[in-house]
């Protein structure tokens, strides 16, 4: 028989899962009740052209990040090349820059009117367009480039840590065997990579389809688009709910595809604790060209587009320093703390469930709460409001029974959607964090716990609790982090006249005015460095 204090764990513990776990399903229930008009007009006439692009879109990023990451990888991995030290940490950069600010800076740097066709027009005596053809940066393939030159380093992270836990054994066999360096690593080092690459471009694709702001300032439809402009655009909840459905289904074929792949795949030999690696010495040209591809890679994805900023944050700090600025920078900052906060203790209370009740099923809330990072921010946003949009209905219904007047959108036209739809998008960091921490603490301390006599209660609070502290600043630190990043949701969840740093931005770059939001925007740069700054001092320990 359970306790009361067990008994009451273990219904929150439930209750708290299957909440955040509703919008998904939600979203599926949607797309299968009957289509209305404007789904089917949408069907019949534009749609496959939003799921053609988006497939382009997805393919196009992937193998540019390919192309990008993997060399790279491998150079900082196995090669001694001027500059490594520094390149390690350097290549992971362009995951703090937010895809639409780096659009917005290339489209001026570019574009026509911009610097650099301006420079070639004064240099050659080109007078228009018709005299010279320059590449159309607002396009299809200027999205595919911007997003791969952000998205590269989860690529790069994964498949250089695969590569430097291959044994160098391997490499000095294949040259035995008279293999080229070149031979080997299509042979050796890249199957042996391929479980990490497999991983690291499905998450390179997620991102892709998850991505609202650079499609739409580029003017590419994407599904993520077509779901932002039918809700905001034909307030049309079933269209909304069913274009979300086909993203779940684009979803699961990725994870499924990822995990496909790699089904038979199983890798035994790896660097063993007393090897040293021996790092490969490149000569010559080949040393200075391995070098200038991967800081040209720096360059392109964060150097540049970070200059820029601070560039145009000076020149306009007088305009960009504003009444609205300070109180967006507040709210924001009040949002992501009370989000991160109510995250760990989803995270605490999952994790310690899972820990105190050794049953069978008792790993499923915690695996329910991680469900929705996989889920777009546009999706997660029109999942929230399904529920929370009923809830409006009945309690509207009610009051007015009494002869009220009703609230209005009390639930979904509130704070209350937005603080929703990041918990359910954001507690999956904060669970594996703590899961960290708890797996770490051995199960001794639990049994010396339980021979003393302590209660549940009492060996949480003085053993466990004090153990996994570090784990749960760190889930607070990142779910803090990606809370003033996130985009797609806040626009849709967003209250009226209530605006986070990054809708700050994003509608400073819908307007073409970069130059005034390049300030807000240098601030979630220099907030989303954190994590990268904690993980690159992680890496350097191990």
């Amino acid at each position: 028989m359970y306790s009361r204090l067990s008994l009451s764990w273990i219904t929150s513990s439930w209750a708290v899962s299957l909440l955040l776990v509703f919008p998904v399903l939600a979203i599926i229930y949607q797309g299968l009740v009957p289509a209305q008009a404007l789904f089917q007009h949408l069907m019949q006439t534009v749609m496959w052209d939003y799921i053609l692009n988006t497939v382009l879109l997805i393919l196009g990023v992937g193998i540019l990040s390919a192309m990008m990451a993997i060399p790279a990888a491998w150079f900082m991995a196995m090669c001694d090349i001027p500059g490594r030290k520094y390149l390690q940490w350097a290549l992971m950069l362009p995951l703090a820059m937010p895809a639409y600010v780096v659009a917005a800076l290339y489209t001026e740097l570019l574009d026509f009117a911009g610097p650099v066709q301006g420079a070639l027009r004064d240099l050659f005596g080109w007078q228009s367009a018709q005299d010279y053809w320059f590449p159309n940066i607002r396009s299809m393939g200027g999205a595919i480039v911007i997003l791969a030159s952000v998205l590269f380093p989860y690529l790069y992270l994964l498949a250089r840590t695969s590569f430097l836990e291959q044994s160098d054994t391997l490499m000095h066999s294949a040259q035995l065997l008279g293999k080229t360096r070149a031979q080997a690593f299509w042979r050796i080092s890249l199957p042996l990579a391929r479980p990490s690459i497999a991983i690291g471009l499905s998450l390179i694709a997620m991102e892709t389809l998850a991505d609202f702001a650079t499609v739409d300032f580029f003017a590419v439809n994407t599904l993520t688009r077509a779901v932002y402009d039918t809700w905001l655009g034909y307030g049309n909840l079933n269209a909304a709910a069913k274009i979300s459905s086909l993203m779940l289904v684009a979803v699961v074929l990725i994870i499924g595809l990822e995990r496909f792949s790699r089904r038979k795949q199983k890798v035994f030999q790896k660097s063993m604790g007393q090897e040293t690696k021996h790092l490969i010495k490149l000569l010559g040209w080949q040393k200075w060209l391995a070098s200038a591809f991967c800081w040209g890679l720096v360059w392109i994805g964060f150097l540049l587009p970070f200059l820029m900023l601070i560039y145009y944050a000076y020149s306009y700090f007088e305009q960009s320093w504003t009444e609205q600025f300070v109180r967006y920078s507040l709210d924001t900052l009040l949002l992501a703390g009370v989000v991160a906060l109510i995250a760990c203790v989803i995270a605490m209370l999952v994790g310690l469930f899972r820990r105190l009740h050794v049953r069978r099923g008792s790993d499923i809330p915690a695996r329910l709460c991680s469900m929705g990072y996989a889920v777009p921010g546009t999706v997660l946003a029109i999942g929230i409001l399904i529920p929370l949009g009923w809830l409006d209905h009945r309690l509207n219904e009610v009051v007015e029974f009494f002869g009220g007047t009703g609230p209005g959108l009390f639930f979904s036209g509130s704070i209350l959607a937005l603080i929703c739809g990041y918990l359910v998008r954001f507690s999956a960091i904060a669970v594996g964090a703590v899961e960290g921490s708890l797996n770490k603490i051995p199960p001794s301390l639990d049994m010396v716990s339980k021979t003393l006599g302590k209660s549940s209660f009492n060996m949480v609070r003085k053993v466990h609790i004090p153990l996994i502290s570090k784990g749960c600043f760190t889930a607070l630190l990142l779910v803090f982090i990606e809370s003033m990043k996130e985009l797609p949701a806040a626009l849709i969840l967003r209250p009226f006249n209530f605006e986070t740093l990054a809708t700050y931005v994003f509608e400073f770059v819908s307007d073409e005015m970069i130059e005034y939001g390049a300030l807000p925007a240098i601030v979630i740069v220099l907030v989303g460095l954190i994590p990268l700054i904690v993980l690159s001092r992680s890496i350097e320990q191990h």
